[in-house]
């Protein structure tokens, strides 16, 4: 059984680590409120622009001389993922739920005899992926010196994957990242970027819209096909961001809670031990005295 004086320490050292928690649960929470408004704010301009590459894609007559980033080339032998996860940690299950979803697909396109390549993007996707899939990890990208991420960080990213696919190195490729709800809920998502994923919307006939085009469709898809990679990029950072903030301060709130909690027993662990101390003390104090 532990000493007064140990259980006094513990007592101590959880009280500091429950103050650290609670603080770094308020930093998260001042931090959430700007990322949910950037991820709010990137996905109207996000959906619109697939909007517009649909709108598009419906006016070119002949797909065969439509651009590649549009309708791919042909092959589905090579798949490229790119694991979109934080540089930090302490954010309770944000980094395992992507980097558990992007396993599950790799066993998966493994088992189907194909080819996967892997660009992680956050220092702690890659520690969770390198252990079964090093192997298969082309790239790895940290932008934990950067305080925010802008769309110049997206824009690396993506036209580092667009040469790769112009050098004809994978035929298709998927980002995986956080979408965010709200603080308790982040759904792990992944998303088709090259070829581009545009799928007609339920509500067509109301968000269709007759456009005249100049210079032609082909033309201006070749423009805007990268931008949209950048740009879906830069989408899955801001979701990110929010689920971040969010997964840690329900994580550091937990933290918090359970902190108290066990701050109450070992008190009472405490006064309990130190009860019994005193009354052994007072029976030897008493024993001592009728034996005189």
């Amino acid at each position: 059984m532990p000493s007064l004086d140990d259980l006094k320490k513990r007592i101590k050292s959880v009280k500091s680590t429950q103050k650290i928690t609670k603080a770094m649960k308020m930093v998260a929470a001042a931090k959430l409120k700007k990322a949910q408004e950037n991820a709010e704010k990137g996905r109207p301009y996000s959906e619109k622009l697939k909007n517009i590459i649909l709108n598009l894609t419906k006016s070119i007559s002949n797909e065969t001389n439509a651009p590649k980033l549009l309708i791919g080339n042909g092959k589905d032998k090579t798949h490229l993922c790119v694991v979109m996860s934080a540089d930090r940690g302490l954010c309770g299950g944000f980094n395992s739920n992507i980097c558990k979803l992007a396993k599950n697909y790799f066993r998966k396109i493994i088992n189907e005899g194909k080819e996967l390549k892997i660009i992680t993007v956050g220092s702690k996707g890659y520690d969770q992926i390198k252990t079964e899939f090093g192997d298969h990890i082309i790239e790895k990208k940290s932008f934990k010196e950067k305080k925010q991420i802008s769309f110049n960080e997206a824009d690396e990213i993506g036209k580092k994957v667009i040469e790769l696919f112009d050098q004809e190195q994978f035929d298709k490729c998927f980002i995986f990242y956080n979408n965010f709800k709200n603080v308790i809920t982040q759904i792990p998502q992944v998303e088709q970027i090259i070829p581009s994923d545009v799928k007609k919307d339920e509500n067509e006939n109301l968000n269709s819209a007759l456009y005249e085009f100049e210079p032609d469709e082909d033309e201006i898809l070749e423009d805007l096909l990268p931008k949209n990679v950048s740009t879906q990029i830069f989408k899955a950072f801001l979701e990110n961001a929010a689920s971040e903030q969010g997964s840690r301060m329900t994580a550091m709130d937990n933290a918090t809670r359970n902190a108290g909690d066990l701050v109450e027993k070992l008190t009472i662990n405490y006064n309990r031990s130190r009860q019994a101390s005193i009354t052994k003390e007072l029976i030897e104090i008493i024993s001592g005295a009728e034996s005189l």
